[in-house]
C-alpha cells in the first residue's frame, strides 16, 4: 500500500481549548521521537479516523505539519471517549529510518477450519498482535495465520508456526505460545454440569423467595372512617 500523507497544523492552545477543538471536528495530538522535542498538533478528526482504520499502529504514514516537511511517523496511541468511542487525542512517534524500533504487528487470520465448520467447534484466539523489533523499513504490515491447518481438536497454531522475515525479531520469550486452536463443542452432560455449577454459585440472597408485600401508605382516612 502506498504511504498515506496526513495533514496537521501546529497547536498553540492547550487545556480547556481541547474541548473547543473537538466541537469543531478536530482533535489534539502530539508528535515525538527519540531526541525530538514533543510537538503539539491538531488534526481533522474524520480524516485521521479514516487513516487510522487503514494503517493502525504498524504502518508508517507521512505526517505534514503546516508548511514543514513531511516526516515518517507511526500512530503510537489513540484515546477515545469511554461511552461513544469518539477520538479525543492521538500520539505519533517520529521514525528515524536508521534506528531500530519496536511495534505491535497484527495477526491476520485467513482460511477456514474444518474443525469449526464441520466439527462445530469454537475457534479460540489467544493473541491478536505480536511485538517485533526491526528497522522501520522492514516493518511487516501483518503476520498471516492460516487456520485451515486446524482440521481437528488436537492441533494448535503457535508463535513458532509464524513466518517471520529474517530482518525482523519477535519479542516473545516462548515461541510455543499458542495463537489459535479449536475447542470441541460441549456434550449434553457437560452443559448440564455447567448449569448446575452456575446454579450453585447463585448467592442465597439472589434466589427466589416469597414476595414481600409492601403496604400502601395510609393517610389516616381509613382509621377516621372506622371510628365513625
Amino acid at each position: 500500500m502506498e504511504k498515506i500523507t496526513l495533514e496537521a497544523q501546529e497547536r498553540t492552545e492547550r487545556g480547556k481549548h481541547a474541548a473547543r477543538l473537538r466541537s469543531n471536528g478536530q482533535i489534539p495530538g502530539v508528535a515525538y521521537g527519540h531526541g525530538v522535542k514533543p510537538e503539539p498538533i491538531v488534526l481533522a478528526a474524520k480524516e485521521f479516523e479514516r487513516v487510522y482504520r487503514l494503517v493502525g499502529g504498524s504502518k508508517m504514514i507521512s505526517l505534514k505539519v503546516g508548511s514543514h516537511r513531511a516526516r515518517n511517523v507511526l500512530v503510537q496511541d489513540v484515546q477515545r471517549e469511554p461511552l461513544k468511542g469518539a477520538l479525543t487525542h492521538a500520539d505519533f512517534y517520529i521514525v528515524k529510518m536508521d534506528e531500530v524500533l519496536k511495534a505491535e504487528i497484527p495477526l491476520h487470520f485467513i482460511g477456514e477450519s474444518t474443525a469449526v465448520y464441520q466439527g462445530e467447534g469454537t475457534l479460540l484466539k489467544s493473541l491478536e498482535t505480536l511485538e517485533v523489533e526491526c528497522l522501520p523499513g522492514d516493518l511487516p504490515d501483518a503476520f498471516e495465520v492460516d487456520i485451515s491447518v486446524l482440521d481437528d481438536f488436537e492441533k494448535t497454531i503457535t508463535v513458532a508456526d509464524i513466518t517471520v522475515p529474517a530482518d525482523v525479531k519477535l519479542l516473545i520469550e516462548d515461541d510455543s505460545t499458542v495463537i489459535a486452536k479449536v475447542e470441541p463443542p460441549r456434550s449434553d452432560e457437560e452443559l448440564a454440569e455447567l448449569d448446575e455449577a452456575i446454579g450453585d454459585e447463585v448467592p442465597e440472597s439472589a434466589r427466589e423467595e416469597d414476595p414481600i408485600v409492601v403496604a400502601e401508605e395510609n393517610d389516616g382516612s381509613k382509621d377516621r372512617r372506622d371510628k365513625k
